[in-house]
């Protein structure tokens, strides 16, 4: 975790809280060596912190950097295209650039990129890894037929192929993309002017309710950002994901919990799928739950899965 010490605090309104902090990356080479760093594993809008984005400016030196260690840097692309869209309304010198552009730029100082499609790719299934090294890429291939199919399709059915193909094209247009922000803005706007806590700056694809500041009461060992997903599931249906101490797993070591600054219930709202009356439902919903904050208490997890415990893990209420 070499993010910025800024992406940290959901209050905070740096408008690039996904960047990379150098000076701890310099620190981690000093301690375990540049040898032992596989690769840079960089994500747009950064899903942990709140869907925040990158700059072009740090993706630039994280480049130069990395090319003194000969270290790799490999690019979560998933929500790299409202990413790009940031960049182009935030960082001087990209205003009159589109977003495919931007996109392109970005992608050019990177070694390498994979996508679970289902998102910016406007699919409902599929994804795909590119590489600049044509060794990483035949042995690629050849281990796709072990898991998926023959490189030719993946696993995946000629249809999907080619939608995944139409929604590349189609997820850059620079209108679809700002249609699609204003959205998530307009939900954050309903519910700032309530004062619920969320992750500001609103990111682009998701509301980040702070489920610390939501329930303050509840402690993070009892799920509070789980509990936030229940409560708002239980009360209209709506259905968000927690992304706090339930996500961040244990330590292998020692067995126990790690703790994360944050403890964020994300609201992700589906590309070309909802209506504002939708936000409002999703709005009014949040700001119900929020009403009875006070009367609410945590979980106890009752079933714990060994891997990925976000996916699996099974809940009961503390009475």
């Amino acid at each position: 975790d070499v993010i910025i010490d800024e992406a940290h605090d959901p209050t905070n309104m740096h408008p690039f809280k996904g960047n990379i902090d150098l000076d701890k990356l310099q620190a981690l080479i000093e301690k375990v060596g540049a040898s032992s760093i596989a690769y840079i594993s960089l994500a747009g809008t950064v899903n942990m912190a709140g869907g925040q984005p990158v700059s072009m400016a740090n993706v630039k030196a994280l480049r130069q950097f990395c090319d003194r260690y000969g270290i790799l840097i490999y690019l979560d692309a998933t929500r790299m295209v409202e990413n790009a869209f940031f960049i182009q309304e935030r960082e001087e010198g990209y205003q009159n650039k589109s977003i495919a552009q931007i996109l392109r730029e970005f992608c050019d100082y990177t070694d390498g990129a994979w996508m679970s499609a289902k998102k910016d790719n406007l699919v409902n299934i599929g994804g795909w890894l590119a590489v600049n090294d044509p060794k990483v890429a035949e042995k690629a291939r050849n281990m796709v037929v072990v898991y998926e199919g023959l490189h030719t399709y993946g696993g995946m059915a000629g249809r999907d192929m080619e939608a995944v193909a139409l929604g590349i094209e189609e997820m850059v247009h620079d209108d679809h993309v700002a249609s699609r922000v204003r959205q998530i803005r307009y939900l954050g706007k309903l519910l700032l002017d309530w004062d619920i806590p969320i992750v500001e700056p609103v990111g682009g694809h998701a509301i980040f309710l702070d489920a610390k500041r939501f329930y303050p009461h509840i402690p993070q060992d009892q799920f509070p950002a789980q509990t936030l997903a229940a409560q708002l599931y239980l009360d209209s249906g709506v259905r968000t994901m927690e992304r706090g101490i339930v996500s961040a797993g244990r330590n292998p070591e020692t067995g126990e919990h790690r703790y994360p600054a944050l403890e964020l219930t994300r609201v992700t709202i589906p590309r070309r799928v909802y209506t504002q009356a939708h936000m409002d439902v999703v709005a009014e919903s949040i700001k119900a739950v929020y009403d009875i904050r006070e009367q609410t208490k945590g979980l106890n997890m009752v079933y714990e899965p060994e891997y990925l415990r976000f996916f699996q893990a099974r809940f009961a209420p503390i009475e």
